[in-house]
């Protein structure tokens, strides 16, 4: 593909960077990404992906806008209140950026139609917010070895981590075997969360998946990423594979997606 003069004045930072280079932005352009939940952590990745210029953004999302999510959904406004978030964040992404396909899919994650939403993407991110859906996720990017970018904040700390469990590092069930009982870890509604603390994460994350996308430098896919916001501080935390994951592990007893999902609310 050549670049049309609008697109070289318009990535001209990045085409600048020898790491990235005309090569680099062009796969930027040719890659494809898929982000569950337009929300607080859906937000900021998908803006700065799609102003990266990457070419294809799809947003998995079944709730409309609602007045309390503005305080930290930046894909949003006021004048969208009541509007499908997915068909929200189309708007603002396609006004930021036309270069940008972006895909709205307003329909429920289920273990039955993830394999065939996921199949077409180079990278997934998961900005959900329940266990029940992450798992989904984590299973269906491990059969399809897709690299998943996980995020997640609560009250004031968030956490980044890429994974990749059909490498020889960790998927989600390496970190998490099994999910707490129910009520034991609240959500954002019954918790809180700091709004900015949302674009801080996300964040973090569109650098991991660019960075993936160009074979750049080292991911996160054997450190936990733990931010905290009231004492300014970042610290990983080394994850192993746990060799008796039943997913990714030496004898896996996990041989397809199931479960379900309990799409409460993006974060």
């Amino acid at each position: 593909m050549e670049f049309r003069e609008d697109q070289i004045e318009r990535y001209s930072r990045h085409i600048i960077l020898k790491e990235v280079g005309g090569s680099g932005q062009k796969k930027l352009l040719q890659s494809k990404v898929l982000i569950i939940g337009a929300g607080g952590l859906g937000s900021p990745v998908a803006l700065y992906l799609a102003a990266a210029g990457v070419g294809t953004l799809a947003l998995a999302d079944m709730d409309n806008v609602d007045l309390s999510n503005l305080q930290r959904q930046i894909l949003h406004s006021t004048k969208t209140v009541g509007k499908p978030k997915v068909l929200s964040a189309h708007e603002t992404l396609t006004d930021m950026n036309p270069d940008v396909r972006v895909v709205p899919i307003q329909e429920r994650l289920t273990a039955e139609n993830v394999t065939s939403l996921f199949q077409d993407y180079d990278v997934i991110v998961d900005g959900s917010d329940n266990f029940g859906t992450r798992y989904v996720v984590n299973d269906a990017a491990f059969f399809l070895k897709k690299p998943l970018v996980s995020g997640s904040i609560l009250r004031f700390e968030g956490q980044v981590v890429v994974l990749e469990g059909y490498r020889s590092t960790p998927c989600y069930r390496c970190l998490y075997p099994e999910a707490p009982p129910p009520g034991l870890v609240p959500s954002c509604s019954e918790a809180g969360v700091l709004g900015v603390l949302g674009g801080t994460i996300g964040t973090l994350q569109a650098v991991e998946v660019i960075k993936i996308i160009l074979g750049l430098g080292d991911v996160l896919n054997d450190r936990l990423l733990i931010y905290d916001a009231l004492s300014m501080s970042f610290r990983k935390v080394r994850v192993p594979k746990d060799p008796n994951c039943p997913l990714c592990g030496k004898n896996p007893s996990i041989r397809t997606v199931s479960g379900s999902t309990d799409w409460a609310c993006s974060i």
